[in-house]
């Protein structure tokens, strides 16, 4: 199937998690409630590690840019949690744990596939949190791969939207960016891209064939 000429991107750029999966915050959710860690302390560590307050350097950055390995930040996430009942937390598979409720979205999955085959370049660009890719798969999907920590960079710094934009041999313009954290969307659009704030798969859809006249996304 052929885009029109009124398409506005040749490309289009996805996150991993919570993107082209289930969400990430219902999973931490779960999570929260099966190991008896209190919402509170998960919710201000990401504040102090992700949010606006984030310190450059500590173990979240440190993780996804390679320089910290998926032990010794389990270690520190599991310092830094409380439990319901103040007993200790077992740091061994921690992230396993959090991350078990994730599954595919495959109505985004289907958006890619469909983007592909309609003639859009396709790519991942990912902050990893110590892999679990579905690789055969993504590779099916995206012709560009970018992985935090296997560049050494993450979102929301440009160089990694540029790197990722050389890669693809295309100019920002001409390229959409799809994630669910607002900083990295931001990161995005502050290099000249288009970007999308995925919030459930129909909204993106929308917005991606918005860009795109002609392409006919995935069912939500």
């Amino acid at each position: 199937m052929a885009l029109t000429d009124t398409r506005e991107i040749d490309a289009l750029v996805v996150d991993y998690g919570g993107v082209l999966t289930t969400s990430i915050r219902s999973s931490f959710r779960d999570w929260c409630e099966t190991d008896g860690i209190t919402q509170d302390s998960l919710r201000g560590l990401l504040g102090d590690w992700l949010g606006a307050r984030a310190e450059p350097g500590n173990p979240i950055h440190l993780l996804e840019t390679g320089e910290l390995d998926t032990g010794e930040f389990e270690r520190h996430l599991a310092a830094r949690l409380t439990t319901v009942d103040g007993r200790a937390i077992d740091s061994k598979g921690l992230i396993r744990r959090m991350f078990a409720g994730v599954g595919p979205d495959e109505a985004m999955l289907d958006l890619l596939r469909d983007a592909r085959e309609a003639g859009l370049r396709t790519a991942l660009l990912s902050n990893s949190w110590g892999g679990g890719y579905p690789m055969e798969r993504l590779r099916e999907l995206c012709e560009v791969i970018v992985i935090s920590g296997d560049v050494g960079l993450r979102k929301p710094d440009a160089a990694i939207y540029e790197y990722t934009l050389e890669r693809l041999g295309l100019p920002a313009g001409r390229c959409v960016f799809v994630d669910d954290a607002e900083p990295n969307v931001l990161g995005a659009r502050a290099v000249g891209m288009h970007g999308v704030w995925h919030t459930d798969a129909a909204s993106t859809i929308a917005a991606v064939t918005a860009l795109a006249p002609g392409l006919a996304g995935g069912s939500a």
